[in-house]
């Protein structure tokens, strides 16, 4: 498994598990599960989910997922905005542990910006380190001048990602958030890789024919062709993880890249960022 330095010089796996839209039916779950463990034995034992996933059912079913391999897995939880005042983040770090049955997260994003100041909530994420509960902090659907207020306030630097939507027909983060996060050592985290469960199949067909490989896994490994990029692709059944964790070792040439590029055009200006 290939891996992706954050700032701290943890190394992460480049190609991890996201959760959205799991723990909604009770009925899926068991399945849910079982796709998330065959993942961890993949390799792809970044495992990301949030306190508003399904209310708080994907962290319940990671938290089964990952019973008796805690030690085998770098597990990110993500908190509302509502909860990110400095108290109301030790409330809401404490029930997500508790669903995801452990004692500590790995990394703990703010989910989006809402009306709690910055500076208060990184003093709630320095609290949770100080007291063992988290390891590090960061961010999700943060744009590049959210960022550079981030990085400005007293503690931000200390931001380990920024998680946002990212894929080869969502490409504004590279106008000017994935290089602002380079010079700062900071990776992005890229949700939603492959579309929303859309693959541009028309786009990718003749270069995943080249590769002997299929549109899907073509679309992700342009997420993984960047060494500051961690995926987070969704999977629940076995096929399609084995297909995502393939991406991984799939090499994009440059003639490949040109076609990308006339077909799905990188951002020649500032775009908003896009969320979903």
């Amino acid at each position: 498994m290939r891996e992706v330095l954050l700032p701290d010089g943890t190394r992460v796996p480049a190609l991890g598990q996201g959760t959205w839209r799991m723990g909604e039916d009770p009925r899926r779950r068991a399945d849910e599960a079982r796709a998330l463990r065959a993942g961890l034995d993949l390799g792809m034992t970044l495992v990301d989910t949030a306190e508003m996933y399904g209310e708080g059912g994907a962290e319940e079913v990671v938290g089964e997922a990952i019973a008796g391999r805690r030690e085998e897995v770098f597990l990110v939880s993500k908190a509302y905005p509502h909860n990110a005042s400095r108290q109301g983040l030790a409330r809401a770090c404490e029930r997500s542990l508790a669903r995801l049955r452990t004692d500590r997260l790995d990394l703990y994003l703010l989910h989006w910006r809402g009306s709690v100041p910055l500076a208060e909530t990184i003093a709630g994420f320095e609290d949770l380190v100080a007291a063992g509960k988290i390891l590090r902090f960061g961010v999700s659907n943060f744009d590049a001048d959210d960022m550079e207020e981030l990085w400005s306030l007293p503690g931000g630097g200390a931001c380990a990602t920024n998680q946002v939507l990212y894929n080869v027909e969502e490409r504004g983060p590279e106008f000017d958030l994935l290089p602002a996060q380079a010079a700062r050592c900071v990776p992005l985290m890229a949700y939603s890789p492959v579309g929303q469960g859309r693959v541009p199949e028309a786009g990718l067909a003749d270069i995943a024919a080249r590769h002997g490989a299929t549109p899907h896994a073509i679309a992700l490994a342009f997420v993984l062709r960047r060494p500051d990029v961690i995926a987070i692709p969704k999977a629940a059944r076995l096929a399609h993880l084995e297909e995502n964790r393939a991406a991984l070792d799939l090499v994009l040439t440059a003639e490949d890249l040109a076609a990308l590029d006339a077909r799905f055009p990188p951002p020649t200006r500032k775009r908003p960022l896009s969320m979903i």
